[in-house]
């Protein structure tokens, strides 16, 4: 395969962890990171001590914190930005004049909601709404069930590359054609980035009632397997009010793929979150929801599923969806309602169906 030179603006664990992979392929790969530390870290140990510790780096892979030099002369540019910070970081980049003139193929690893004077947005329309208008249905969403440290570590990954534009759902596609990637196209964006977004709301639950399970002997492997299954549908259900294409998106790696790697997998943040609710009681720093995201740094790691919470809440509430679980992680995180009850409700909930 042919090098090609690829910028990653975001210095996480995610972008690192694609970066490496995209390296370890060959190509040449500039990242961004926001903080001198993990630029130091890599360009000298090959290591990103702060959010990748204990997994080797290319040297193909090197790090700038001028974020116009990781876009500039690139012809891929992969945004890996959290979603509280994408538009203001895509921003910075605009006047680049390879993306100015639309020459550089930009595609988006970040999962979420983004906020909006008129709603909460996803993040191909946040990004399409900051960039020239020649991108207006030609960026490329990345999913799949992908932890950065398995993806690092070149372990088989499956990920779907979905665009409207055909043409460069392929080129994404074929540019993460590396060792251990399994790359697929969709054409199904909206689809693909619901799942990528909602699942880690239900990751969170799914934390917590794996916590509860340590201490009660109502709860195991079949009732995690009932709220996966339920997750699902919500899942479904939100996406094509939203306007989802493909059924098959949901039943896809993209789908209960990423679900059930989000929920199962050690290395998953929002399961963690959800344990925490539990073991920690750790919404007690916090006076609520909002508080919880204006502060969120305090946890000391990101659990996209509870800021994407608030979103999905804000949708179902102006779409009149019924998203039990989704809305039960509302209620909690905003200290209406206590972890413990509220699982105890659900399973009521889906007793009375049960005999309906």
């Amino acid at each position: 395969m042919e090098a090609k030179s690829v910028g990653i603006i975001g210095g996480g664990a995610w972008g690192t962890g694609l970066s490496q992979a995209l390296a370890r392929g060959g190509h040449k790969v500039l990242m961004w990171a926001l903080e001198q530390d993990v630029a130091d870290s890599i360009n000298k140990e090959h290591e990103n001590k702060r959010y990748l510790p204990g997994y080797p780096l290319s040297e193909n892979l090197t790090v700038t914190t001028d974020i116009t030099e990781a876009a500039v002369n690139k012809e891929f540019l992969i945004i890996a930005s959290p979603s509280l910070y994408l538009a203001s970081t895509i921003r910075k980049i605009t006047a680049v004049p390879n993306i100015a003139d639309g020459s550089t193929c930009i595609a988006a690893l970040t999962k979420g909601f983004v906020p909006g004077n008129d709603g909460p947005k996803l993040v191909l329309e946040t990004i399409e709404n900051v960039l020239p208008g020649i991108y207006k249905g030609c960026t490329v969403y990345i999913s799949g069930p992908s932890h950065a440290e398995e993806v690092a570590l070149g372990k088989i990954t499956g990920l779907i590359a979905a665009c409207e534009n055909p043409r460069n759902s392929i080129k994404v596609r074929e540019l993460l054609r590396v060792p251990g990637i399994l790359p697929f196209s969709s054409f199904d964006v909206v689809g693909v980035q619901i799942c990528a977004a909602a699942k880690n709301i239900i990751a969170v639950v799914y934390g917590a009632m794996d916590a509860l399970a340590e201490t009660s002997d109502q709860f195991g492997d079949n009732a995690e397997s009932l709220l996966m299954a339920a997750g699902l549908n919500e899942i479904q259900t939100l996406g094509f009010a939203m306007g989802a294409t493909h059924a098959e998106t949901f039943t896809s790696i993209a789908g209960v793929g990423d679900l059930d790697v989000t929920c199962k997998s050690k290395y998953g943040r929002n399961r963690r979150f959800g344990q925490d609710l539990i073991k920690k009681d750790i919404m007690s720093q916090f006076k609520n929801l909002d508080d919880l995201i204006a502060n969120i740094s305090r946890l000391g790691y990101l659990s996209e599923g509870a800021v994407a919470c608030k979103y999905v809440h804000e949708i179902a509430l102006k779409k009149n969806l019924k998203l039990t679980i989704c809305d039960g992680l509302y209620r909690i995180l905003n200290k209406e309602m206590k972890p413990l009850d509220f699982i105890n409700q659900l399973l009521a909930l889906s007793q009375e169906k049960a005999h309906a």
